[in-house]
């Protein structure tokens, strides 16, 4: 199984494996404060069988126990149904083996650190960033973040809409109300699965088409521990946005139908 090493951009204390399966990408890492070690691979339902071997030869790679761990970030969330069973089931059972606590990251967290990175690279770094990930059966899941001290914060809770309703919210409205010239930037895996619904503003946005990322929370791993974030392996919970995660046959065939309804009115 290749990885991929690198030096951490801005090192920080402690040592943590995170990983991420709440899309069809699984994206796993582990950092000893002054390294990384990463590895992706499918995600989804795939990661149920692989997960768990590629942790440990992640681990073996960088020379760590579980026991070494000061905590294992998992992403909770919002995303693939199975793949946040698999994701919440594995690190309630290595955190328990290892007596280590968990910290459950929010993917759209992740989502708009891993944006807010690939921008500063770029020296381009936007005021405030929205997160949008696909949440299949024509929705995506959303959430709008605010940058302050380099750190992602999240400004109304993540919510789902379908791709011709997304509109900015008036919480966002009134964010870059306050700053003139403010730039937003959107983030995410659904500009090119809903490119003809989405919304005519998308385009006006800085846009950059990404995924929830291990690398992403190793960078926030260390300020969650410091803030108190840790839980004991026990609450290892997955984040559902939907109340229903499952349609019938017939209700599935209801929402195929409204939709093509949808795409056959005449704008």
């Amino acid at each position: 199984m290749p990885t991929t090493v690198s030096s951490l951009t801005s090192p920080t204390t402690g040592r943590f494996l995170a990983f991420d399966t709440s899309t069809d990408r699984m994206s796993i890492g582990v950092s000893d404060g002054a390294r990384q070690w990463l590895y992706e691979g499918a995600g989804g339902p795939q990661s149920s069988t692989s997960l768990i071997p590629a942790i440990l030869q992640l681990l073996a790679d960088a020379g760590l126990r579980l026991d070494q761990l000061d905590a294992i970030a998992f992403g909770r969330g919002p995303g693939s149904f199975t793949g946040l069973r698999t994701a919440c089931a594995v690190a309630q059972g290595l955190a328990l083996g290892a007596g280590v606590p968990v910290l459950p990251v929010d993917s759209l967290l992740a989502l708009a650190e891993e944006a807010r990175f690939q921008w500063a690279l770029e020296n381009s770094v936007p005021q405030t960033i929205t997160a949008l990930l696909d949440a299949r059966m024509d929705e995506m899941y959303v959430q709008h973040f605010r940058l302050n001290n380099g750190a992602c914060h999240a400004l109304a809770p993540c919510v789902l809409v379908r791709p011709e309703a997304f509109i900015f919210s008036t919480v966002l409205q009134a964010a870059e109300a306050s700053d003139n010239g403010a730039r937003h930037g959107l983030a995410g895996n659904v500009f090119d699965v809903y490119a003809a619904r989405l919304p005519a503003l998308v385009s006006d946005c800085t846009r950059l088409t990404a995924l929830p990322s291990a690398a992403a929370m190793l960078r926030l791993a260390p300020a969650m521990l410091a803030a108190g974030a840790a839980v004991d392996a026990s609450q290892a919970l997955p984040l559902y946005i939907r109340d229903k995660v499952a349609l019938t046959t017939d209700e599935r065939a209801e929402v195929k139908r409204q939709t093509l309804l949808e795409r056959s009115e005449p704008s």
